[in-house]
């Protein structure tokens, strides 16, 4: 027998929020966080379904599946076509607007809106929950996403990236493009389109966030009568196969010349220790790394002026650091005139951080920094749903964020100079401009 319908409400007092969540059969987490006094409001459905979940198992069934690369971004174009025509239009005559995207590791359909928002969450509902595939917009859909493949390749930030996701991971498919190949998208059908949906797009592997000055119980109700008209049965856990990844990189450093009026450089270092840590261990990693990414590399940080005066970076520099269930890396780079006296100069300041040791005082400034960015971020409506989403779908609860920022200390930051920027598992990726033709 399926569990109840559930209601649980979480105050938290740093944030002065409450959030309302909901356990509504056969398993779809619905979240609604009211926020009185906004005009907007906000709604993000996600599927715990990205470009790397192209081999799994389906728990009991005893069948291991293979996708081509590009499945979730194809299925996220496709959800917004039906037999009545464009869901974008139905959205726009009730004057709200309507998007999605698809990550490496999940895809979101979502929609803000002033008004008419309960017919709004009720066209979201339906067509993600409606899925309509023939041959012939499949095709269609194939010749329009090769479009968009093609475009993307020739996009100097996207292709540096993936240049260096590719040097960093050999089998991983993080290295492989989010809508897959003009190839993969080939053998696409609406047979596998279908089979891919009953899958991930079960409700037990989906989680809705509404934020807005609403009243949560509404949602609740309008959200469980839309889902007791479905007559859905159980389904059983996926499974999520990866290849088995090496420490190593694949190469070291990798570039190319395309249309560019500066180089683009792109350093990155891959953690395969991110494996081992999941839901508050892996939000907890993930935040101390950023910290020491700030301590080293952020725009109030000495480096980063030196830099900047030097002419070696703009003010799009940045540092960031990546970490999901099967994988994890450090990303340092932006626009330079001269992408070997920037390597350089980074991999100086790491060594040196490592012989010289961070500041005590400048982690605690980049802390409360931390902290207080996050705190000002919570007025936006989408920063709050997507991340909360993206969270959960990790084991972990965005809210959370406060309390494991407390919990690290210097000598944790200071270990994962060695753990994290460790030169042995580094990559360049550098876009050079195109010799002018004569």
């Amino acid at each position: 027998m399926p569990a109840e319908n559930s209601k649980k409400i979480r105050e938290f007092a740093e944030l002065q929020e409450t959030l309302y969540s909901y356990r509504i059969d056969p398993g779809l987490q619905l979240y609604v966080l009211p926020k009185a006094g906004y005009e907007n409001k906000y709604a993000a459905f996600s599927t715990n379904f990205g470009s790397i979940d192209n081999h799994f198992q389906v728990d009991g069934s005893g069948e291991t599946v293979k996708l081509p690369e590009g499945v979730a971004h194809f299925l996220e174009h496709k959800l917004f076509e039906d037999e009545r025509g464009n869901v974008f239009d139905r959205f726009a005559a009730y004057g709200a607007s309507s998007n999605a995207f698809t990550t490496f590791t999940h895809t979101t359909y979502l929609f803000s809106t002033t008004d008419h928002f309960s017919e709004c969450l009720e066209l979201l509902l339906d067509f993600v929950q409606e899925p309509y595939f023939t041959d012939d917009s499949v095709s269609k859909e194939q010749g329009i996403i090769a479009q968009e493949i093609r475009m993307y390749e020739d996009n100097p930030g996207w292709r540096v990236f993936f240049d260096l996701l590719q040097s960093l991971y050999r089998n991983h498919p993080v290295r492989e493009d989010i809508a897959g190949t003009v190839e993969s998208i080939s053998r696409i059908t609406p047979d596998l389109l279908y089979r891919c949906y009953r899958r991930f797009y079960h409700p037990g592997n989906m989680a809705l966030f509404v934020v807005g000055d609403l009243d949560p119980d509404e949602i609740w109700r309008q959200v469980e009568a839309n889902l007791a008209r479905r007559n859905y049965q159980e389904s059983g856990e996926i499974i999520r196969l990866y290849p088995e990844e090496p420490e190593a990189v694949t190469r070291p450093r990798i570039s190319r010349e395309m249309v560019v009026s500066e180089p683009l450089f792109n350093l990155g270092f891959k953690d395969p220790a991110v494996t081992g840590f999941n839901g508050d261990a892996l939000l907890r990693r993930e935040s101390a790394a950023e910290i020491l990414l700030d301590i080293i590399f952020g725009p109030s940080e000495p480096l980063f002026n030196e830099l900047y005066e030097d002419a070696l970076i703009d003010d799009r520099f940045d540092a960031g650091y990546t970490a999901e269930l099967s994988y994890g890396y450090a990303l340092i780079g932006g626009t330079t005139r001269d992408p070997e006296r920037l390597y350089e100069r980074i991999m100086s300041a790491v060594e040196g951080a490592k012989q010289n040791g961070l500041s005590s005082e400048a982690f605690e400034r980049h802390r409360r920094d931390r902290l207080g960015r996050f705190m000002r971020r919570f007025n936006s409506l989408e920063f709050v749903a997507h991340n909360y989403l993206a969270y959960r779908f990790r084991g972990t609860d965005l809210f959370n964020y406060p309390a494991v920022l407390q919990q690290i200390g210097l000598a944790e930051i200071e270990a994962l100079l060695e753990e994290i920027l460790n030169p042995a598992r580094h990559a360049v990726s550098i876009i050079h401009p195109a010799a002018q033709e004569e």
